[in-house]
């Protein structure tokens, strides 16, 4: 139960953190809010690999690769949806 709460925890902290208030208050669709957080997970996996680069012997490469990979993936796509891409 305790492994559930704390993917609840982060999905309610990722919707809040994308606005979701927003499209409340102003009657609009969820569209950005729902990108928004998986823009979110894309970098927090991307910062889960860094993370087992630095703890990891064998796959240290691998691991900081595809993390960097994935946070210039969620850089960019926060470029693209405010429109500064």
């Amino acid at each position: 139960m305790l492994t559930g709460f704390k993917y609840i925890y982060l999905i309610t902290f990722f919707a809040l953190l994308a606005g979701l208030f927003h499209p409340l208050i102003t009657n609009s669709s969820f569209d950005g809010v729902i990108s928004g957080v998986l823009i979110l997970f894309v970098g927090l996996a991307g910062g889960i690999l860094l993370y087992r680069a630095a703890t990891s012997e064998s796959k240290r490469i691998i691991f900081l690769g595809g993390g960097f990979v994935l946070m210039a993936i969620s850089l960019f796509y926060i470029f693209q949806l405010t429109g500064r891409a």
